[in-house]
C-alpha cells in the first residue's frame, strides 16, 4: 500500500521546498520589557510581534520579554488569550530599548475573527449572526485526554464520543458526532479545507452504525492553533455533510519558539499506559513566511476491564446438555472471567504535520499544509472457551494447562474428525485483531488581493486506507488444513478538492463572495487472502471476497454565492445559495439565510438563521457489500450485506440511495453584560427527511413469501442493506455561561459552565418498507436499530470548568455531567428487550489539572481525569407491565443483564454506547520545554 502514497509524499515535499526561501537581515536592537495584567501580575506567553513582519518573541514565565527591531519608527503588537490586543509604536536608532506594558482584559474571546460563519466577510463572534464556539490550544491540552477527539469530548457539550471496545476495524477510531446527529453529518475542515473521510464504514451495534466519518484522532493537538466549531447547518456554504456543523481546525502558523512534550500515563489499575512525544518547531521565512511543524510518537497500552462470566446465561446459550453444562461449570470454576481480555486496545501512532506560507509580492501568498499519519491497533476478540470453538489440534500444545481435558467425547464440536486425547490442556484461544492505517493529506494554493478582491486558489488531496490482519484463529470450514494468521483485506478512500473563493467588501455595508469546488472520490474495496473468507472465513473477522472488491469513483461540482449586508452598524443581513451536482445522483440546491441584531452597544445580541442542507451518500454506503458468516447468539449464521445497485436490492424494491435532504432552524441570544461576564443560549431544530440508515438484519421462515425466495435464490438467511428510510428531528438547547477575571487572592478565576440539552430526537412516522419486506411481516428498523439512533448519547451533558492561577501555578478543575443514555438489545437479550430498556444512569465525571511555571522555558502539568473513579452504571428499566413483569423476578433479572452483557464478558463495558470511558481513574504527566 505504500506505493499509493508517493504522489502525497512528493506533494509535501513541493510545499516544504516552496515555503524554505532566504531570510532577510537587516541592522537590529533590542527591545526589552516586562508584560503585566491590570492587577500588575506579570502574563507569560504573551505574543510580542513586529507588525508587518513574522518576527516576534513570547513573554518568559517572569512576563518578560526581548524582541530585536530594525532601525527607524516600528509597531509593535502586543497580545494573549482573553486580554485585549495593545500596538505601540517604537523608534529605533541602535540603541536597545525597554517599553513595559499593561493589557487589559478583553471582552471574552468575542472580538476574536473566525474562518466559518460567512463566506462574504469573517467577523467576530460577537458579530457572527450563527454560533460559533473556540477552543484554543490550551484548553485542549488541560484535559490530559490523548487525543484531539477525546479532548473535544470534555470541552465540547454537544459532541460525544466514547471507547468502543472489541469491535474490530473500529478500534481504529471511535465514532463521534455532533448533537446527536452521527459522525457523517458535520463537515471537519482543516485550515478552512475539506478533510478526507475514512475508508472506514461502522457495521457494529454502536452509535454511527451506518456511517462513516473523518478520523480526527489522527490530527495532533500540538500542532492545533484552535478550533472553531459552528453549531449551524452550512451546507449552503460548504456544501455535503455540515447538516449538524462545522469544526475547522487551524494549524499553528507563526514560530515563535521550538517546544517539546513529553507526555505519560496509567489507569489506577496499573494498565492502560501511555506514552508519547510531541516536537513543534519552524522558522520564519524571510519578512513575511513561516513554516511550523509538528512531529509526534505515541504508544497506548490496552487496558482490561473483563467481567465475571455469569454461568446461567453461559448454559443457556452453549449448554443444554448435562455433559455440556458440567463442562461449563468446570471451566468457569478455574477461569471465571473465560480468560477474556475486553477492554481497549493497544495503538501506535506516529504524525507529522507541517504548515507554511510564504509572499511572492504584488499582496500574493503562497500557503501550503501537508500530514502523514500511520497507526497500528491491536485488539482480542472474545476467548474461545472448550465449549464454544474448538482450534482442532491447531492453537494449542498438549501441555497447556497441565494437560488437563475439559472436554469429553459427548462435549466435541467434531466428534467424527477430532478425539479428546487431541484436546489434553486446551482451554481455548483468543483471536487477535491488528488494524494498520495510513492518513495522508495536502493543501497547496495562493491567495492575494487585487483591487478590494480577495481570492483563494487551492488543491487538496486526501488518503485514508486500512488493511487488517486476524491472528491466532482459524477457519473451521477448513478443518485442520486451515492457517492460523489471516489477511482479511481492508478498505481505501481518497479525494481530490479544488476550491475557488473570490470575496469582496463592496461597500462600508455590503459584502460580497462567491466560488466554486470540484471533487473527485475513490472508494477501493481490497479482497482478503482465499483462507479468510472460504465457506465461514475466518473466525471472528471473515475475510473480504474477491466478489465484493473493487474500485468505485465518482465526481461533483459546486458552486455558491454569499451575500452580507449591515443594514445599520447593529442590524446584520446574510444570505448563501449553492448548487452541487453529483455524477451519481444529479444535483441538490440549497440556501441559507441568517440575522443578527445587537441592542445596548452590544451588550444583548440576538441572532438567528434557516438553511436547507444535504448530505450526500458515501461511496461506502453506495457500494459496500459482503456476505459472511457470524456468531449471534451462540449460533452461526450466514448473513449478507447486498449494495443498493445489486440485482437482489431491485428485486426487493430497494432504490438507489438518493441526498438526505435537511432543513436547521436556530435561534439565539448572547449577553454580554461585562466585559467579563457572556451568556449565550441557542436552540436548534434540525429536520433531516430521506435519512439514510443501515437496516436490521432481514430474513423470512415463510418459503411462500417472495422475500424467502430471493434469500434462497442467494444462498443466505438474512440481508442488509443502505436505504433512505427514515425522515428524523433532532432539537434541543445550547447554553454557555463564562465569568473570566475574578479576582480572588493574588491570582484569577475563571468560571464556566457549558450544557447541551436534547428537546427532541426522534423518528418522525414510520419507516419505508419495501413491499416484499413488508408483505413478509419484517421492517428494516427493529426496535433495537431505533433505540441505537435516537437514545445511545446522553440526553443531556453540562460542562463545569474552574480554571485558577497564581504565580506560577494555574489550576483547572472541569466536571461533566452526562445524562442517561439506553439501548434495546434484542440480538443478546431477545424480544422481551421489546418491553424493556437497558439505561445508563446520569453520572458526573471530574478532572483535575495543575500546571507549574519551573523556568521561563519548562512547564510541568499533573492531570487527573475521572479523579472520583465513576463508571458507566446501567440498569433494566421495564416500559410496561410485560417488562415489569419480566424483572419482578432476581434471578430472571440476573440472567438478562448477563445476556446483555454477553453472559458478564462486559458486566463493566455494558453495551458500546455508555456515555464515557469504562477506565475508571487515569492519571497524565506532561512536561513542556521551549527553546
Amino acid at each position: 500500500m505504500l506505493n499509493r502514497y508517493n504522489a502525497a509524499t512528493r506533494t509535501v515535499v513541493s510545499v516544504i521546498l516552496l515555503v524554505l526561501i532566504t531570510t532577510v537581515s537587516w541592522a537590529q536592537a533590542v527591545l526589552r520589557g516586562t508584560i503585566t495584567d491590570e492587577a500588575k501580575t506579570p502574563l507569560a506567553g504573551v505574543s510580542v510581534v513586529l507588525v508587518g513582519t513574522n518576527a516576534g518573541a513570547t513573554t518568559d514565565g517572569e512576563g518578560k520579554y526581548a524582541l530585536k527591531l530594525p532601525d527607524g519608527t516600528q509597531k509593535v503588537t502586543y497580545s494573549f488569550i482573553g486580554f485585549n490586543t495593545v500596538t505601540k509604536t517604537v523608534t529605533v536608532a541602535g540603541a536597545d530599548q525597554t517599553l513595559d506594558v499593561q493589557l487589559e482584559a478583553a471582552l471574552s474571546n468575542l472580538s476574536e475573527v473566525v474562518v466559518v460563519g460567512s463566506r462574504a466577510s469573517q467577523r467576530s463572534i460577537v458579530d457572527s449572526p450563527v454560533p460559533v464556539d473556540i477552543l484554543s490550544a490550551a484548553d485542549l491540552k488541560t484535559t490530559g485526554q490523548p487525543t484531539f477527539d477525546k479532548s473535544m469530548q470534555y470541552r465540547v457539550p454537544s459532541f460525544n464520543t466514547v471507547n468502543t471496545p472489541v469491535n474490530d476495524a473500529t478500534t481504529l477510531l471511535d465514532p463521534w458526532e455532533l448533537r446527536n446527529m452521527g459522525p457523517s453529518r458535520t463537515l471537519i475542515l482543516v485550515n478552512g479545507k475539506r478533510k478526507n473521510l475514512s475508508s472506514l464504514l461502522y457495521v457494529q451495534f454502536s452509535p454511527g452504525r451506518g456511517e462513516t466519518g473523518v478520523d480526527i484522532s489522527s490530527i495532533p493537538t500540538q500542532a492545533i492553533k484552535r478550533v472553531e466549531i459552528l453549531r449551524d447547518g452550512a451546507s449552503a456554504q460548504y456544501g455535503s455533510d455540515a447538516i449538524a456543523g462545522v469544526i475547522n481546525i487551524i494549524l499553528k502558523d507563526k514560530y515563535d519558539f521550538s517546544s517539546l512534550d513529553i507526555n505519560t500515563g496509567i489507569t489506577s489499575k496499573g494498565d492502560g499506559g501511555m506514552y508519547s512525544v510531541a516536537f513543534n518547531g519552524g522558522s520564519n521565512l524571510g519578512g513575511n513566511g513561516f513554516l511550523n511543524y509538528t512531529l509526534n510518537l505515541q504508544q497506548q497500552n490496552s487496558a482490561v476491564r473483563s467481567g465475571t462470566i455469569y454461568a446461567p446465561s453461559e448454559k443457556a446459550a452453549f449448554g443444554g446438555s448435562a455433559a455440556s453444562d458440567a463442562l461449563i461449570d468446570a471451566y468457569l470454576k478455574d477461569f471465571p472471567t473465560a480468560n477474556n481480555i475486553n477492554g481497549t486496545g493497544e495503538t501506535s501512532a506516529a504524525r507529522f504535520l507541517i504548515n507554511g506560507g510564504v509572499s511572492l509580492g504584488n499582496k500574493l501568498e503562497l500557503y501550503g499544509n501537508a500530514a502523514m499519519v500511520m497507526k497500528r491497533v491491536s485488539s482480542f476478540a472474545n476467548f474461545r472457551t472448550p465449549y464454544w470453538r474448538q482450534d482442532r489440534g491447531l492453537l494449542h500444545s498438549p501441555t497447556d494447562n497441565g494437560g488437563k481435558n475439559y472436554l469429553t467425547a459427548a462435549t466435541l464440536a467434531f466428534p467424527k474428525e477430532d478425539n479428546v486425547d487431541l484436546y489434553k490442556g486446551y482451554i481455548g484461544y483468543v483471536p487477535t485483531f491488528e488494524g494498520d492505517m495510513i492518513d495522508h493529506n495536502a493543501t497547496l494554493g495562493v491567495k492575494g488581493e487585487t483591487n478590494g478582491w480577495k481570492h483563494d486558489v487551492s488543491l487538496t488531496t486526501g488518503f485514508n486506507g486500512q488493511t487488517y490482519t486476524v491472528d491466532n484463529t482459524v477457519n473451521r470450514s477448513l478443518g485442520k488444513s486451515s492457517p492460523t494468521r489471516f489477511k482479511p483485506g481492508g478498505y481505501e478512500f481518497s479525494h481530490l478538492v479544488g476550491n475557488v473563493d473570490i470575496s469582496k467588501q463592496v461597500t462600508d455595508k455590503l459584502g460580497l463572495a462567491f466560488g466554486m469546488e470540484a471533487r473527485s472520490e475513490k472508494y477501493t474495496i481490497i479482497a482478503g487472502d482465499e483462507a479468510s473468507y472460504t465457506q465461514e472465513g475466518s473466525n471472528s473477522f471473515p475475510g473480504l471476497n474477491p466478489l465484493n472488491a473493487g474500485v468505485n469513483q465518482r465526481f461533483n461540482i459546486g458552486a455558491y454565492a454569499d451575500l452580507s449586508y449591515d443594514v445599520t452598524k447593529d442590524f446584520l443581513l446574510n444570505g448563501t445559495v449553492r448548487t452541487e451536482n453529483y455524477s451519481d445522483f444529479g444535483n441538490a440546491n440549497v440556501f441559507k439565510v441568517s440575522t443578527r441584531y445587537k441592542i445596548a452597544d452590544d451588550k444583548v445580541v440576538l441572532r438567528a438563521s434557516y438553511s436547507t442542507g444535504f448530505r450526500a451518500p458515501t461511496l461506502h454506503q453506495i457500494y459496500a457489500q459482503s456476505i459472511q458468516a457470524s456468531f449471534v447468539g451462540g449460533q452461526i449464521q450466514s448473513s449478507g450485506l447486498f449494495n443498493n445497485r445489486s440485482a437482489q436490492a431491485r428485486l426487493l424494491g430497494i432504490p438507489s440511495l438518493r441526498p438526505e435532504k435537511s432543513t436547521n432552524l436556530t435561534l439565539g441570544v448572547a449577553l454580554n453584560p461585562t466585559k467579563n461576564l457572556n451568556i449565550t443560549l441557542d436552540y436548534y431544530n434540525i429536520n433531516v427527511k430521506d435519512r439514510i440508515v443501515y437496516s436490521s438484519s432481514i430474513s423470512s421462515s415463510d418459503k411462500t413469501s417472495s422475500l424467502y425466495g430471493i434469500l434462497n435464490q442467494y444462498g443466505v438467511t438474512s440481508i442488509q442493506f443502505f436505504i433512505n428510510g427514515i425522515e428524523t428531528n433532532n432539537s434541543g438547547l445550547d447554553a454557555v455561561v463564562s465569568y473570566r477575571n475574578i479576582l480572588l487572592g493574588a491570582g484569577k478565576l475563571g468560571l464556566n459552565v457549558a450544557g447541551n440539552f436534547t428537546i427532541n430526537n426522534e423518528i418522525v412516522g414510520t419507516p419505508t418498507d419495501p413491499a416484499p419486506i413488508k408483505a413478509a411481516g419484517a421492517t428494516i428498523l427493529n426496535t433495537q436499530i431505533k433505540s441505537l439512533l435516537t437514545e445511545s448519547r446522553p440526553r443531556y451533558k453540562v460542562i463545569f470548568g474552574a480554571d485558577y492561577g497564581i504565580g506560577k501555578f494555574n489550576i483547572n478543575l472541569n466536571s461533566t455531567l452526562f445524562g442517561s443514555t439506553s439501548f434495546q438489545d434484542l440480538d443478546n437479550g431477545g424480544a422481551i428487550m421489546e418491553h424493556i430498556k437497558a439505561t445508563f444512569v446520569p453520572a458526573a465525571v471530574t478532572d483535575l489539572s495543575v500546571g507549574y511555571l519551573f523556568s521561563k522555558n519548562v512547564t510541568g502539568t499533573l492531570v487527573v481525569n475521572n479523579l472520583f473513579n465513576v463508571l458507566p452504571k446501567w440498569d433494566l428499566i421495564a416500559q410496561d407491565s410485560e417488562g415489569a413483569k419480566a424483572i419482578a423476578d432476581p434471578l430472571a433479572k440476573a440472567r438478562l443483564r448477563g445476556d446483555l452483557g454477553f453472559s458478564g464478558r462486559y458486566d463493566i463495558l455494558g453495551y458500546n454506547g455508555s456515555q464515557f470511558s469504562q477506565l475508571g481513574t487515569t492519571f497524565f504527566a506532561n512536561l513542556n520545554i521551549r527553546f
